[in-house]
């Protein structure tokens, strides 16, 4: 996860003149930004984690292991807009937040852009068959692509997972970036950044 750097507490980014809203996420907003999309991103991978320990570990039945919030809220963790509408903000965020990315970095957050963007379609299908009142391949519940092969808690857990790890070592390379890469980024997020080079009086 983003986190200050001491070195660069102090660290101005000046505002270009009319800098809209997408270009200060990925600049002087950047490492707050992260930081706010990373503690959502958490949680919900903390809710699949839950789930799967309440299965394989608590031997619950899959419909009574919700997470933490379907203790509460059943009906909700059961909804189809809630898990669309979370994979939605999650293929948003990272793409909203790639442009402060740069190098390697980039590379690994892209990585994660791609599979959330297909994760993000497997959703789209389910909520669609929830919406229309009618399942594909004539299954008794919304079932994705995938899901065809798989049970759904684990290809969730799957797919969850998958798109982390990328995000994780993104972030990585971006706040410690590999020899050649030094500076590349106009964000606060790197450590040790070096001193931007002053033109030749």
């Amino acid at each position: 996860m983003a986190v200050s750097s001491p070195a660069l507490q102090s660290a101005h980014f000046p505002a270009a003149a009319g800098s809209s809203l997408y270009d200060k996420l990925n600049a002087q907003w950047h490492e707050r930004a992260l930081q706010i999309f990373m503690v959502i991103v958490l949680g919900h991978w903390g809710e699949h984690l839950v789930q799967a320990y309440q299965i394989w570990v608590m031997n619950w039945p899959r419909p009574k292991a919700n997470g933490i919030l379907g203790l509460w809220y059943p009906w909700l963790i059961k909804s189809e807009t809630l898990h669309y509408g979370y994979a939605l903000v999650m293929l948003i965020g990272i793409w909203v937040l790639r442009k402060g990315f740069a190098g390697r970095a980039r590379t690994w957050w892209t990585v994660a852009l791609v599979i959330q963007f297909w994760h993000h379609i497997e959703h789209l299908l389910l909520i669609t068959q929830a919406t229309m009142h009618h399942n594909f391949w004539g299954k008794p519940v919304p079932t994705s692509i995938l899901q065809l092969f798989f049970p759904r808690v684990e290809l969730h857990l799957f797919y969850n997972s998958v798109v982390f790890i990328p995000m994780v070592i993104g972030m990585y390379y971006h706040m410690f970036p590999p020899k050649g890469e030094e500076g590349l980024s106009v964000c606060s997020c790197e450590w040790n950044k070096p001193e931007p080079k002053r033109a030749a009086a």
